[in-house]
């Protein structure tokens, strides 16, 4: 009995112990493939500066990765040379001057250089822009055509979770509002899909960068497109970045008490161009964007809003005030209100400011 006991006994610590053996090997094996996948990665999402780089010729994988890793452009030489040779790109690199950025993904550094593209374009999107405008202004650089790159906004396929989330209820541009307005750099042969993808690659970081965003969102009880249609209204109101969070105020206390937006900006939305003064027809045009005529929000973003604009909509102001005009000083700032008397005074010192500037 007893040496049958001991046997079964040295048996099960063998079991246990080849067990354990295969959790650690099962362990470092994902823990490896993790590692190689995470080349694959922007190793700065973030960034916005290019870096010039050289390879020279005959330059091995290794000698090209230990480059791009003294320059910051990948985070992990050795990750990346494994993660070139499983995705069959070891010896293709060609030599050459390249500019590139850690906000490029492993994919589009090897295929770069795989092609010999060393071009990169600069372009920059200012805030507030629509789709219709940065449309323009890609199509005015040569860097896309125009009625591809809309139909690409309308109808391509792009990978972020945070797409599943916009509520797109097929007014206006599906992805208005999430083409984030910045300053960009990307390979010469880039189709309207890749431009598209790199803005919301951005919005996509900027959007997670503090957990915080979407637990107010929630707190809030709006979606995602709520969130980017206040923020893209402030973008187009609000001048100087001390009057976004008051605008935002004056949006959430009219929807408090249902009363319409009116705002300029959903009606200049609709006529396609920014006009500084609206006409009585501008503001009856019969179009759910019309905030004069329809109260709530507009059925979606007006242009793309920046951070500060994406803050205020998710943290206004505590204020009671439900008007305001642009200032008599005509520097960009606004006076606010919260009675129809003291807005009809500010709105009369605005047109007599006007008036002696000669407009």
């Amino acid at each position: 009995m007893g040496r049958h006991s001991k046997r079964g006994k040295k048996k099960g610590k063998g079991l246990i112990f080849l067990i354990v053996l295969v959790l650690i090997a099962a362990g470092g094996y994902f823990g490896f493939k993790a590692w190689v996948n995470g080349a694959a990665k922007p190793f700065n999402p973030a960034a916005t500066e290019t870096v010039a780089i050289t390879v020279p010729d005959g330059a091995s994988t290794t000698r090209i990765c230990n480059i791009l890793e003294e320059n910051g452009i990948i985070g992990s030489a050795g990750a990346y040379k494994l993660w070139f040779k499983l995705n069959d790109y070891d010896g293709k690199l060609q030599a050459g001057d390249y500019i590139l950025s850690a906000s490029m993904s492993g994919k589009e550094i090897a295929e770069l250089m795989l092609n010999g593209h060393s071009t990169v374009h600069n372009f920059t999107i200012p805030e507030g822009y629509s789709v219709l405008q940065t449309a323009y202004v890609l199509s005015e650089k040569w860097l896309v055509d125009y009625s591809t790159f809309l139909d690409e906004v309308q109808n391509g396929s792009f990978n972020y979770d945070f797409l599943n989330d916009i509520g797109y209820n097929g007014q206006g541009y599906r992805l208005e509002g999430f083409l984030f307005p910045e300053t960009y750099n990307i390979y010469d042969n880039a189709t309207p899909h890749d431009y598209i993808d790199r803005m919301l690659k951005q919005f996509d970081t900027v959007w997670n960068s503090n957990p915080d965003y979407k637990a107010r969102m929630n707190e809030l009880n709006l979606s995602l497109r709520d969130v980017i249609t206040i923020a893209s209204i402030i973008e187009r109101e609000a001048k100087i970045d001390s009057d976004r969070p008051l605008v935002s105020s004056v949006i959430y206390n009219r929807l408090k008490i249902n009363m319409k937006l009116q705002m300029c900006s959903t009606v200049q939305y609709i006529l396609g161009e920014p006009k500084e003064t609206l006409t009585y027809k501008d503001i009856a045009i019969d179009d759910p964007y019309n905030t004069y005529l329809y109260a709530g929000l507009p059925p979606g973003p007006i242009c793309s809003p920046g951070k500060a604009s994406i803050e205020a909509a998710l943290y206004p102001a505590d204020t009671d005030y439900i008007y305001f005009v642009v200032s008599e000083k005509l520097d960009g700032s606004h006076n606010f209100s919260s009675n129809s008397a003291d807005f009809e005074k500010d709105k009369a010192a605005y047109q007599a400011a006007l008036k002696r500037r000669g407009n």
